[in-house]
């Protein structure tokens, strides 16, 4: 596999140094990538980056993931406002191995193949780097004018910021620059990788490289991703698409991807998954013949959910997309936690009832009239029983005054009553 050709075809290459091309064919590359490690988790914002080194992996070259634990102290200034929070080794060093264990399942770490990838953090090498000793064999290879020249520079001193910018945030793309330069120093790495917005960090890295050893090195960066109707990727009312659980659930992460518009859809399934161009082209015109039945989004949350999360989860996760649409669920009800349960019936009313109620085995029609008025009076519930339009927990009832039990309750606390089809009702016990 050609690792250019692949990206081309993908949508996945902004910009890239001449040369690029050339070195990836001559040889087998070391290429890396820095990610913030500001989180314990990786976003979907991330994931294009991590897609990159996937490819780069298969294409027979080496990855290094870069975790920014010095530059993490500092904050990139590239497109952004303000200057962010700084954080300490200690949780720096918890979100590393965190991110790892995210990554490990894009990347080979563990094999003996020489193109295994590797994890760095540019801490290790920064922490006992003097001031003195930086400014004296990094700051003098590159003039003020040449970092002044940048993007990100300018963007925060022409008064689009009204806070300026700091010393401290001027000079990340040295300490950028130097990452690159001591990568290609102690392990051979030819190649940064980076989204549109890190072009201006990586050429000073190549251009340091060119300064200081008279080295050859190389930048290639994707397309920042947007959606189609001009909105933020990876943004939802609630913030960002995490790839930890604890964030955002199995559940809430299908739903994303199943959700994007077509156009978006097209877009993603290319840079997301790993199908080829002839499944994807397959997709593409079965969408065309039948929009309706949206199988691209279908495939791209196959694909992306399985894996990030696990076939299991996805499987759950088009379980419960079920639960409203479907009579046939009531084992798959019970087996579902209870974020995810929660999550299914967002929206749907509630009602708070008594456990001890429960417990005491109160007969349905006094606790769906009475306790949680649902029902205006025990002959309506008992008419739409006797026609088999009440359901609880998706199991018809046949007695309106059969008694409740705490067996009925998911996840110890909840019935999900349903009127007719559609009309459903959450009952809480507490």
């Amino acid at each position: 596999m050609d690792f250019i050709e692949e990206l081309t075809w993908r949508g996945m290459i902004h910009q890239m140094m001449p040369g690029t091309a050339e070195q990836l064919k001559k040889e087998m590359t070391t290429a890396y990538l820095g990610i913030d490690p500001t989180a314990d988790s990786l976003h979907i914002g991330h994931l294009v980056g991590v897609m990159m080194l996937k490819h780069l992996q298969r294409s027979g070259h080496k990855p290094i993931a870069l975790v920014g634990g010095a530059t993490g102290m500092i904050g990139d200034p590239s497109m952004k406002s303000q200057e962010r929070k700084l954080l300490d080794e200690e949780t720096l060093r918890h979100n590393q191995q965190a991110i790892k264990a995210q990554l490990a399942k894009f990347l080979d770490f563990d094999s003996d193949a020489p193109n295994a990838a590797e994890m760095v953090n540019n801490y290790d090498w920064m922490k006992n780097f003097s001031f003195l000793d930086f400014i004296r064999d990094v700051g003098k290879h590159i003039t003020v004018n040449y970092m002044m020249a940048k993007d990100s520079v300018k963007k925060r001193l022409s008064g689009e910021s009204r806070e300026g910018m700091s010393f401290t945030e001027f000079s990340y793309q040295l300490c950028q620059g130097y990452d690159f330069l001591h990568l290609y120093r102690e392990k051979n790495c030819r190649l940064q990788l980076g989204g549109s917005d890190q072009w201006g960090n990586i050429t000073t890295g190549t251009e340091l490289i060119r300064r200081t050893v008279g080295g050859e090195a190389f930048a290639l960066t994707c397309p920042l991703i947007t959606k189609a109707d001009g909105g933020k990727f990876g943004k939802t009312e609630s913030g960002n698409v995490w790839l930890d659980p604890r964030y955002t659930s199995p559940f809430k992460f299908y739903q994303f991807w199943l959700n994007v518009s077509d156009e978006d859809a097209a877009k993603y399934i290319k840079i997301f998954t790993e199908l080829s161009r002839e499944e994807i082209e397959a997709l593409v015109a079965e969408q065309a013949a039948d929009p309706g039945r949206r199988p691209l989004q279908k495939r791209l949350a196959q694909e992306i959910t399985t894996m990030v999360h696990s076939a299991r989860d996805y499987e759950t996760a088009v379980e419960a997309s079920q639960i409203l649409f479907s009579n046939n669920t009531a084992d798959v009800l019970h087996r579902l936690d209870e974020q995810t349960l929660l999550q299914v019936l967002d929206g749907v009313p509630t009602a708070e009832v008594a456990l001890a109620d429960i417990q005491a085995g109160i007969g349905l029609a006094d606790l769906l009239v009475e306790k949680a008025p649902i029902f205006a009076s025990k002959s309506e519930m008992r008419k739409l029983t006797q026609q088999g339009g009440l359901m609880v927990n998706k199991e018809k009832v046949a007695d309106a005054y059969a008694p409740a039990s705490t067996d009925m309750l998911l996840n110890g606390k909840y019935l999900l009553v349903q009127r007719g089809k559609k009309n459903y009702h959450l009952v809480i016990a507490k």
